[in-house]
């Protein structure tokens, strides 16, 4: 198991490439089930949970591998099997995707339930209940979603809560779905929009997408495609929180500042700026910490998944910080670690209040998610003396070589087998 060592404090300057966006390549990896013909996805982060779809593509049956530099090849021509087994998808709540086109494509899905971080209850009803709107036959047997339909049909989806991954199993199985879906309170973020692009250049019909009601007219074949993977916003977000703590300058390129609104309005609240170079290139500058309020909402709010790493940054603000935290209700466990580092944060319910302090310390710390796992490397760049982050085995599911981008501007971080 790898652990990342951190000597700190640290001050970056020069250039980070924003890789691709790892929650649109994923939806984009299942759609390649919906057509015989070859998917080619240029853009596609080198991260674990990419390497997981393939081998459950492969575990269907499909082709799918990685050519040159960011380029993935998948060919569904051959699926013959429904089957997403426990051991597969135990590790990444994504594998969930693969319901729907299963479906549509072969009339039958037997999908383990879902694993992933461990931030809270994130319940796969609302993709069955869907489901069984368009007219499958859906049952939760020992632990696996077993589905079968005969004929699946054009219905009305309303959604209680927007999810993002319930808007795009439905847009994927609606693609080929005889009559017209309606998908009222859709999920409108980019990820979500990105994978209704690339449907419809594969030829599907959808309009709407990036609002709360999305229309999909069912077409009978879906062509191949060659896709270009939008930037991941949160790796953005995660490069621009490392500005504001550690008071540095830096150039992000292909940061996808149009999806990046609610980030960007907070990161010059706190004392940020931003400064366009050309159409790819943006310089960001960190300053004086301010205390900001955030709340955390479905898009276009601030995303759930950059809160730990604003956090981190407003451990060092000059004054008192709120974030309230309202989509998952485990989301605070990277508080524990912040502390260790000589953080002042409080926890009441799901509210954490941030009193800042004059520095951090480095120390051991243990990552117990993704996006807590950035929130801990983001805190030790800016804390003096070593920080050590442990299991980092969760920031590798989302953040592709993030310690050598992180030492090329100058950071002294480690990854070190412990």
């Amino acid at each position: 198991m790898d652990k990342f060592v951190i000597e700190g404090p640290a001050k970056l300057q020069g250039q980070a490439y924003i890789s691709g966006s790892k929650n649109a390549s994923l939806p984009m990896m299942a759609a390649a089930i919906l057509t015989d013909e070859e998917v080619i996805l240029s853009n596609v982060p080198k991260l674990k949970d990419i390497d997981t779809m393939c081998k459950l593509l492969i575990k269907l049956n499909c082709k799918c591998k990685r050519l040159d530099n960011d380029d993935i090849f998948i060919n569904c021509s051959g699926i013959n099997s429904d089957f997403a087994p426990y051991e597969l998808v135990k590790t990444m709540r994504a594998s969930i995707l693969v319901f729907g086109p299963l479906l549509a494509r072969l009339k039958s899905a037997h999908v383990s339930l879902p694993g992933g971080c461990a931030i809270g209850v994130r319940p796969v009803n609302l993709h069955i209940a869907a489901m069984k709107n368009l007219g499958a036959d859906v049952e939760i047997e020992e632990g696996y979603i077993v589905a079968k339909a005969e004929r699946l049909e054009g219905a009305t989806i309303y959604f209680d809560t927007p999810t993002v991954t319930g808007t795009e199993n439905v847009l994927m199985a609606a693609a080929l779905t005889k009559g017209k879906t309606i998908i009222k309170n859709a999920a409108k973020e980019p990820e979500v929009v990105d994978l209704a692009k690339m449907l419809k250049v594969m030829g599907a019909k959808i309009k709407g997408e990036g609002e709360s009601t999305i229309e999909v007219e069912g077409v009978s074949k879906l062509r191949g495609v060659s896709y270009r993977v939008m930037s991941d916003r949160i790796e953005a977000g995660t490069f621009m929180c490392a500005s504001l703590i550690t008071g540095s300058t830096i150039e992000l390129i292909d940061a996808p500042l149009y999806a990046m609104d609610a980030i960007v309005d907070k990161f010059i609240e706190v004392g940020g700026s931003i400064r366009k170079i050309d159409d790819s290139r943006i310089e960001i500058k960190g300053k004086k910490i301010e205390p900001v309020v955030i709340k955390t909402a479905v898009y276009p709010g601030f995303p759930t998944d950059m809160q730990a790493q604003f956090m981190a940054v407003l451990t060092l603000a000059n004054g008192t910080s709120v974030i309230e935290e309202t989509i998952f209700e485990n989301r605070f466990m990277h508080v524990a670690e912040l502390i260790r580092l000589g953080a002042n944060i409080l926890i009441s319910g799901n509210k954490a209040v941030i009193e800042g302090v004059s520095h951090l310390d480095g120390a051991t710390v243990m990552a117990t998610d993704l996006r807590a796992s950035a929130s801990l490397v983001i805190a030790g760049l800016a804390a003096h003396g070593r920080t050590e982050v442990l299991r980092i085995y969760h920031l590798d599911r989302g953040y592709e070589a993030l310690e050598k981008k992180l030492s090329s501007l100058g950071a002294n971080i480690k990854r070190v087998k412990q």
